[in-house]
């Protein structure tokens, strides 16, 4: 199977998540009129046995044609992504059930960040170029976070 990645928009991702950028008018202007501010973006998810934490994550760059082969998803919280770089990158998710739905290809631009909603199946972390550096918000708990799934065939994702 054979799956071309798309922009990425709020409106397409919003049923895996929410996409973080500055698109439009802020929502409020601040810091003596010099401050655009962007407000409550994301709904962060740590459900009730875990705590915010910020990560990060240097993940080595991989090109289009991309193999996937395994989804992940985060069963008891959200998982937000930013990228500490000014370069596209892959973003993976599939539609829900016990085991991952239709896979959805996202080219994420410049500026562009992602949180994937508790539960949402999704690519590993795919940047397109190096450095290949994100700070990540996510659950931070003592219990097992992390359902892996491995694609059977694998989907190649393309430009």
């Amino acid at each position: 199977m054979e799956i071309a990645a798309r922009p990425l928009t709020a409106a397409d991702f919003a049923p895996f998540g929410d996409v973080l950028e500055d698109e439009g008018p802020p929502d409020r202007i601040i810091n003596q009129g010099l401050c655009g501010r962007y407000h409550d973006r994301a709904k962060l998810d740590f459900g009730p046995a875990g705590r915010a934490g910020i990560s990060l994550f240097k993940a080595e760059p991989r090109s289009l044609p991309y193999r996937l082969d395994m989804v992940e998803r985060h069963p008891d919280g959200s998982q937000a992504f930013f990228p500490l770089h000014q370069k596209p990158w892959l973003v993976i998710v599939a539609e829900p059930g016990d085991i991952p739905g239709r896979i959805h290809a996202f080219l994420a631009g410049t500026g562009q960040a992602v949180n994937f909603h508790r539960g949402t199946w999704h690519g590993v972390l795919t940047p397109l170029h190096a450095p290949g550096l994100f700070a990540v918000v996510d659950r931070i708990g003592d219990t097992p976070n992390l359902q892996e799934h491995w694609l059977e065939p694998p989907v190649t994702i393309t430009a």
